[in-house]
């Protein structure tokens, strides 16, 4: 089987995509969601989270939420709001993401498409995180109940003008879906159904050595664990591969993953200081630091910003120590706060750089943090050589933006 595959997508009706398309299931609150979907019966909240359709107090993964969710699906279906094309096909996805004080809008441009699942199982296509079994669960029910995959997993492939030029000759004349959601990111679709052209990327792909999760490590395990089942059961269907959406990694945009932290481990403000410059040069700032390069950080403590920057000497060659995440828990939140568990301790909390830094300003002023530290953003070319090297990134090492939108395509696994 090839690294992907074209495959019969089920897509919004002509007209429908604005009604349809919503945020991904993994970035709102059950509550979020409820007033998201407020007034918007074909929202597709109604099948990623539909819990929004019960009483409050049912828990998330009961069952009875993944059976609303098939409900809702066929629902859709039977409105014929989702339909689902006749044959094969791929679909390039556009991002727009406006540019803000000036800057140029942010373009990506990617392919929609059917991941092979034993390329995952055989690391050609490369993990950079460990998961969590309980949310793995969560997904392995969704998709059986509704024998489809609807979050589509955000793939990343290495450089290569063949198949960025492929995918560009997808992305032309009017789309199929054009959405604006309410963040200002537009989601555009195009169909390719033409087999030539298929066939061609197809081929592309299939000459890549590797292709690299940038998110969505939960749905592509879930899909693994999925197809594995469905083979012991004797059956071979559409469950060996994935929903995918695959752009070029020089495309992809990463944002800083900021840390707050609620006490300073019996420390006070000038003792932390003091003993930061054991591993840090320290600078006060009278604005607010947002890291130029790796290496740099921002700190807010007591009202005022102050710029660390790591001794050089102290960076490893390592594609994992010498990540900037690695470097202030090895050298910071670790031996100086006693954070030793990122995935676990419940003083420290992490804010994307979507929120920008006010947010952080915001929850140490307000008492709920102590102390707040702002991150350079994890390079693609860093991910890609911690995947290579069979190792993962710590806890919340990357924050992509712009999202992709669930409902918008789905894979449907008969």
């Amino acid at each position: 089987m090839s690294l992907i595959q074209a495959f019969r997508g089920l897509r919004p009706a002509a007209g429908q995509a604005g009604a349809v398309a919503a945020p991904p299931y993994d970035v709102l609150s059950s509550d979020e969601a409820r007033q998201r979907a407020a007034g918007k019966p074909w929202s597709f909240l109604h099948i990623s989270k539909p819990e929004i359709d019960l009483p409050r107090e049912v828990d998330p993964y009961a069952p009875e939420v993944y059976a609303k969710a098939a409900e809702n699906l066929r629902k859709m279906l039977a409105a014929g709001v989702l339909v689902r094309d006749d044959a094969p096909c791929y679909y390039a996805y556009r991002l727009t993401m406006p540019g803000n004080d000036g800057d140029r809008d942010h373009v990506q441009t990617g392919l929609v498409a059917a991941a092979n699942v034993a390329d995952y199982d055989s690391n050609r296509i490369r993990k950079h995180e460990f998961t969590r079994p309980d949310k793995e669960d969560d997904r392995v029910r969704q998709i059986e109940a509704l024998n489809a995959q609807t979050g589509p997993v955000l793939l990343a492939y290495p450089a290569s003008a063949t198949a960025d030029a492929l995918i560009d000759a997808i992305a032309q004349g009017v789309p199929a879906a054009d959405v604006t959601a309410d963040d200002g990111i537009r989601h555009q679709i195009w169909v390719l159904q033409d087999a030539a052209k298929i066939a061609a990327i197809t081929q592309t792909f299939d000459a890549l050595s590797a292709l690299y999760i940038a998110d969505g490590h939960h749905r592509s395990a879930a899909a693994s664990r999925v197809a594995a089942a469905r083979h012991q059961q004797g059956r071979q269907s559409p469950a060996d591969s994935f929903l995918s959406v695959i752009f070029p990694h020089h495309q992809m945009k990463i944002m800083d993953y900021n840390r707050v932290v609620k006490d300073l481990h019996g420390l006070d403000e000038s003792a932390l200081v003091t003993r930061l410059g054991t591993a840090f040069t320290v600078e006060d700032s009278a604005q607010r630091v947002h890291p130029a390069r790796p290496g740099e950080f921002g700190m807010y403590l007591a009202g005022r910003w102050r710029k660390l920057t790591i001794k050089p000497e102290l960076i490893p060659d390592d594609p994992v120590e010498s990540l900037d995440v690695s470097l202030l828990s090895n050298h910071l939140l670790g031996p100086l706060l006693g954070i030793a568990d990122l995935r676990r301790d419940k003083r420290i909390d992490f804010v994307g750089g979507i929120r920008g830094l006010a947010e952080l300003e915001k929850r140490v002023d307000s008492g709920e943090m102590a102390v707040a530290f702002a991150l350079h953003p994890t390079r693609m070319d860093q991910l890609m050589a911690v995947a290579d090297s069979n190792n993962v990134m710590p806890p919340k090492s990357t924050w992509f933006e712009p999202k992709l939108a669930d409902g918008l395509v789905s894979h449907v696994l008969d």
